[in-house]
């Protein structure tokens, strides 16, 4: 066995594992564990690519092993959370390895429509895998920037006394329509900018430029509440520069 080339598979197969286990936190609970295992997982996405490219070693194996990575921590993980939301079984306690959790006897049957992210983020990463078009830039939202929106939810939840957002993540409505959106977005037809660059000039990633600017100023002054709004404003963006791309052609 050539060691190099399972490098960037060993890589995925942590982004897997870090999935696997923020699934066992997600049902318990816990968003706080759940959502750094997610974050890991998606460090582990991003590096496997990364190390395959480095190494010269991309290959079908690590193209499939990726995607089936991507569905547990970026569509697994997400569906189970916005499910909880919805039945209001907030449970986001600070301990990194805190597993109590009480279900709760009334079923919320509204709470189902969550796991339509996980459906959403599966149909994606299919058409991804036979879709030859996406090689330097993403055609609806990537599953990791919807995981990371969702896994943020109860983060903002937990670490934020403005009423107006409490009382907006508390709301069936908002988190069924989040869910919807998000859903509709990761299949869309809509071509999304990439934050790769061939060259480092302001004039050829202006738009580039902002958008990094933006969100470093966000994370910074904004915190956990930065997360959704760097997505959003990632999707306007892209909007606007397809807009301003079809009407100078």
């Amino acid at each position: 066995m050539n060691l190099k080339k399972q490098i960037p598979n060993l890589l995925t197969l942590g982004n897997l594992l870090s999935g696997t286990i923020a699934t066992i936190f997600a049902v318990q609970g816990n968003f706080v564990t759940a959502g750094l295992l997610v974050v890991l997982g998606i460090f582990f996405d991003f590096f496997d690519g990364f190390a395959a490219r480095l190494l010269n070693v991309s290959g079908e194996l690590g193209k499939q092993l990726d995607s089936l990575a991507d569905m547990v921590t970026s569509g697994v993980v997400p569906g189970i959370i916005m499910f909880n939301l919805i039945a209001n079984k907030h449970v986001y306690n600070n301990s990194l390895f805190d597993f109590n959790f009480v279900f709760e006897n009334d079923t919320n049957y509204l709470q189902y429509i969550g796991l339509l992210l996980t459906l959403g983020a599966c149909y994606r990463l299919a058409k991804f895998n036979i879709d030859t078009r996406q090689s330097d830039s993403f055609i609806g939202l990537p599953t990791p920037a919807m995981s990371l929106f969702i896994i943020s939810l109860p983060l903002i939840q937990a670490n934020t006394d403005v009423e107006f957002v409490q009382n907006l993540i508390n709301n069936n409505y908002f988190l069924i329509g989040v869910t919807l959106f998000l859903t509709y977005l990761m299949n869309a037809e809509l071509p999304l900018f990439s934050l790769k660059f061939k060259e480092y000039s302001v004039k050829n990633n202006l738009m580039k430029y902002l958008f990094l600017l933006a969100s470093l100023l966000m994370i910074i002054f904004l915190h956990y509440i930065s997360i959704p709004l760097i997505i959003t404003l990632y999707v306007i963006l892209s909007i606007i520069s397809n807009y301003k791309r079809k009407s100078t052609n």
